[in-house]
């Protein structure tokens, strides 16, 4: 039976498309789709659209040029987080999620998977505390709090999640929830010669387990 990370890869499957030839617009476009594990075509503007592509991303100018039913248009003078969070919601027939969940995997190097109304829709691996806060700033910045319940569940098995639960306390906004979570058990050998994909499973993990709701309004 295919895990949830394997059915959300085959959904994506070659169903956004890049139909820009801006040099700016691409290389911004295809790195965050790539960062995201989006799957993705590139065609030229005007070009025929393959049948299964659902969603286009092209930018102003070009946009005349594109039919499709769905294009969404891409500043290059933005970041390109946004218009791939949109693609997403898109081929999931959302608007918006009603909860988010963010689950951290604490250690040399830091696992993060992010589920959004029950799918894996971004992992990633990241090397020390500034980068994991700044992922998930980037990851909320498009996030509309009124429709969508916002949870971070950390693990605690090493010491450093107890620093890294304070910045995150610091830096992001009271609505979020913070909860520490044991791992014991989200470990599981079965893919522990790939170190990071080690780290992402058990983010994963992480993110399916209930644990202490961190209080916001004091220090840990």
């Amino acid at each position: 039976m295919r895990s949830d990370a394997s059915r959300w890869e085959a959904l994506m499957r070659s169903k956004v498309a890049v139909a820009t030839v801006s040099g700016k617009a691409y290389f911004l476009l295809i790195n965050e789709l790539k960062d995201r594990n989006v799957q993705f075509i590139s065609v030229i503007p005007g070009e025929t659209l393959p049948a299964e592509v659902k969603v286009v991303i092209t930018t102003r100018n070009e946009k005349p040029l594109v039919e499709s039913e769905r294009i969404l248009v891409f500043e290059p003078e933005t970041e390109p987080s946004g218009i791939v969070d949109q693609a997403v919601r898109i081929l999931q027939g959302k608007e918006d999620y009603e909860k988010i969940v963010i689950g951290i995997d604490p250690g040399n190097i830091f696992g993060l998977a992010v589920i959004a109304d029950g799918r894996v829709t971004e992992t990633r691996n990241c090397f020390d505390h500034t980068e994991v806060i700044d992922s998930i700033k980037r990851l909320l910045k498009n996030i509309n709090f009124e429709c969508t319940a916002v949870t971070l569940k950390i693990g605690n098995g090493v010491p450093a999640h107890k620093d890294l639960l304070k910045g995150l306390n610091s830096e992001l906004p009271q609505l979020i929830t913070l909860e520490v979570i044991d791992e014991a058990g989200t470990n599981r050998p079965f893919i522990a010669h790939r170190r990071g994909l080690r780290d992402i499973t058990s983010a994963t993990r992480i993110a399916g387990r209930s644990g202490t709701v961190y209080p916001r309004e004091t220090a840990y």
